[in-house]
């Protein structure tokens, strides 16, 4: 390291940081959009494809089923080709993608291109999040990875407002138009990241150390070079293999199974939110505006959990939101036909609690592996979230009809409970560490 210079990772957050972190939010904002339109609309869908309750899940959970190939698949290419390479091909795919919704004429073609968004959408995750983490300075990383989970909640919320204007609107096929509707702000985030560089960690990880100081010239200044990097090339070699066995295997199934206990009950929520509502008797109003101000209250969380992460520890905030948040889903459990404005309230408390574990979901990932498999890490931890998130998904309208919405509610509240348990046992605390410190494993 120079003697002039502090290390990267203490130099203070910059426009570039700023601009990249607002390029990495596609993601999860369209992550939340595609996911939420389609339960603003699946009533319409239902009847104009005439589903029944297998193919009503099936359109649901088919982004999800998506996002599971997608994910583990980009995470490798992104380690192998670097993070750049797929950064803009993939938006285009879910541009065009969504555009081909609007043309289809059957449930099966309805399926195949929400799962094809779905891959889009899971590459997408694993080479944004690991781009910005290995640029971000590390007093930020935290609150900034953090706040990138709070766009999935944006997305669903301008899905939910945008839907509910389309379908006022459109007419008969308003469904179409609103599925259609993604290649908006997909076509403004594809736009927004050309000449993004490539992560210089990277770079140093595959011996193009020239190349390397070329971007940390660009974004830190000319002063600045490699030996500035807390993070140097590793002697020994870390490989793809690794994710499945030692210490990295261990945090793949902590990473993977918190995350998927954090999103199973959310997702379902996301995806039949109207649904469920009318199942406990909020009808009309109650039922359409109730969905949007859960989904503000979901925002709310997450703002609340990034200001927590640092002051709090990402320990802590992982098993409290577990707790309070499992708390609410048993109490929709025990008092299903409860007053519309208490239903409301629990269903409110659980979008508010569960915001902790929410903004953990990109900051764990990115900070317990190192920078030669982080994106397979990333996107194998994102795939295997997505197996629970599309099952819960898909079951929720058999669930509905057989066990009915009460028991549907503590099934919800049992997986909470899990997610405490595997926090409780397996959460370290990293707040304090640089991104190489957290990504070691201990001797």
């Amino acid at each position: 390291m120079s003697s002039r210079n502090i290390p990267i990772e203490d130099v203070p957050l910059n426009s570039f940081h700023k601009k990249l972190a607002v390029y990495s939010s596609a993601a999860p904002f369209l992550d939340g959009y595609v996911l939420s339109i389609i339960g603003v609309v699946m009533l319409q869908i239902t009847g104009a494809l005439k589903l029944d309750a297998f193919m009503e899940g099936l359109v649901a959970a088919a982004s999800l089923v998506g996002m599971f190939f997608g994910g583990f698949v980009g995470g490798l290419f992104t380690d192998k080709l670097g993070r750049k390479t797929l950064y803009l091909l993939d938006l285009a795919c879910i541009v065009g993608f969504s555009v081909a919704q609007f043309w289809v004429e059957s449930a099966w073609m309805l399926v195949f291109w929400r799962f094809m968004i779905g891959v889009a959408i899971g590459a997408d995750h694993p080479l944004a999040t690991s781009l910005l983490a290995e640029f971000l300075p590390k007093k930020s990383r935290g609150p900034i990875l953090a706040g990138l989970v709070m766009m999935w909640f944006v997305g669903a919320a301008a899905a939910y407002v945008a839907g509910e204007i389309i379908v006022r609107i459109a007419g008969a096929d308003a469904w179409r138009w609103a599925l259609g509707s993604a290649l908006v702000p997909g076509a403004i985030f594809l736009l927004m990241r050309a000449g993004t560089p490539e992560s210089p960690r990277w770079l140093l990880n595959h011996g193009r150390v020239e190349e390397a100081n070329q971007v940390i010239r660009r974004v830190y200044g000319s002063q600045y070079s490699v030996r500035d990097l807390p993070e140097q090339v590793a002697h020994n070699e870390v490989s793809v293999t690794d994710l499945f066995h030692s210490g990295y295997g261990k945090r793949i199934f902590f990473v993977s199974l918190f995350w998927s206990c954090s999103i199973i009950p959310q997702f379902a929520i996301y995806a039949f939110a109207p649904k469920l509502l009318m199942a406990m008797n909020l009808t009309g109003p109650w039922a359409s505006w109730g969905s949007v101000a859960i989904t503000a209250i979901f925002v709310v969380g997450c703002l609340l959990a990034v200001k927590l992460i640092d002051p709090m520890g990402r320990r802590s905030l992982l098993i409290h939101s577990f707790i309070w948040s499992g708390l609410a889903l048993l109490l929709l459990g025990m008092y299903p036909d409860a007053s519309p404005l208490l239903i409301l309230a629990l269903f409110s408390a659980y979008a508010l609690f569960i915001g902790g574990a929410q903004v953990l979901q990109y900051v764990y990932p990115n900070e317990l592996f190192p920078t030669k498999i982080r994106g397979s890490a990333v996107g194998l931890c994102t795939s295997m979230s997505r197996i629970g998130a599309a099952a819960g998904t898909y079951l929720v309208p058999m669930s509905l009809d057989s066990i009915g919405i009460a028991n549907t509610m503590y099934v919800a509240a049992g997986v909470s409970l899990v997610g405490l348990w595997v926090s409780w046992a397996m959460a370290p605390e990293t707040r304090s560490m640089d991104l190489h410190q957290a990504a070691a494993l201990s001797p």
